[in-house]
């Protein structure tokens, strides 16, 4: 729609950004195999999903860009409080437990999001003019 994006901390964070198909891989995967009881307690664990490594924001958007066949217009803002620079989950418990591991790269998920957003909204990607 040519809106610009805002992107915090002058595009200087890094996240976790995961694909959404391996989220549901990994919760399949702990969801066939409930822990036992020990000691009486009811069973739990703490599982992070996610991709185990943090990725620039600047690299997600244009990964995005790519996706989309065009450039985003970024509005560039200062930090907002509460806000953390880096974040991402330690999928380690969820790789050793149960073999699971996000294996999508970025540009393949983002690539992937843009078809489905596309196809589910109806949105006709750019032609060149």
């Amino acid at each position: 729609e040519g809106r610009p994006i805002d992107v915090y901390n002058h595009g200087h964070l890094r996240r976790d950004f995961t694909y959404v198909d391996d989220v549901v891989d990994a919760v399949m995967a702990v969801a066939a195999q409930p822990p036992a009881r020990e000691d009486g307690l009811p069973p739990h664990r703490v599982l992070n999903v996610g991709h185990n490594g943090p990725v620039p924001l600047m690299d997600f958007i244009a990964c995005l860009e790519t996706a989309c066949g065009r450039e985003a217009i970024k509005n560039f803002l200062p930090m907002q409080a509460g806000d953390v620079p880096d974040t991402w989950a330690d999928t380690s418990r969820l790789e050793q437990t149960f073999g699971v591991r996000a294996d999508t790269d970025l540009q393949t998920g983002a690539q992937r999001f843009v078809d489905w957003f596309r196809d589910y909204y109806g949105v006709a990607p750019l032609t060149a003019s």
